[in-house]
């Protein structure tokens, strides 16, 4: 395991600078969303596409309306992983930051950085086609295992998509259910 997080923090490191010296536009983008003070520019319009998000979304989202709990079931858990997926073929670095908090905080305490520069070196890692096939990727009820009413693994044989996926490009993920709602603990 210390090996495979000294390998994450490496190839992190190797893709954070190849992206900063490749893609500017990127980082600046990544900044120009994240400030919460409002402007009559064109960045106006994104963060009211945010909030929206779940809305395009077909299936109902995952995420608990206002102070109502997500359900402690099997299916809430597939949803939000499928939500946590989907976010992942989007590039969406809050979706996917707000599923998998409590997993990148641990990996951050163990010297990988925040989860959004994390994430942002993940997406560059990631194949167009598998982006693509995340969009839309599914997870088989069947193959996942629910070890405890609030914690469920959900290994990678059970992600469903149009591209194949490994241990080493997806990986595995336990889902625990934590403040009412499911999130990515390992």
């Amino acid at each position: 395991m210390r090996a495979r997080t000294m390998m994450s923090v490496a190839v992190s490191a190797c893709v954070a600078l190849l992206a900063c010296a490749c893609g500017p536009d990127k980082a600046t983008e990544d900044t120009d969303a994240k400030p919460s003070q409002p402007s009559a520019s064109t960045h106006a319009d994104e963060p009211s596409a945010t909030p929206s998000e779940p809305a395009r979304s077909e299936k109902p989202s995952a995420e608990p309306a206002g102070d109502q709990p997500a359900p402690r079931t099997k299916e809430a858990a597939i949803q939000r992983y499928e939500q946590y997926l989907h976010a992942l073929g989007r590039e969406d670095i809050d979706t996917v930051c707000e599923v998998a908090g409590p997993a990148a905080k641990k990996a951050q305490d163990q010297g990988i950085g925040p989860c959004t520069s994390t994430y942002a070196t993940v997406f560059q890692m990631i194949s167009p086609a598998q982006k693509q096939a995340l969009k839309t990727a599914t997870v088989d009820p069947q193959r996942i295992a629910v070890r405890t009413p609030a914690k469920i693994e959900m290994p990678v044989e059970a992600v469903r998509a149009s591209a194949t996926f490994s241990e080493s490009d997806l990986g595995s993920y336990t889902l625990e259910y934590l403040k009412n709602d499911w999130y990515i603990t390992d």
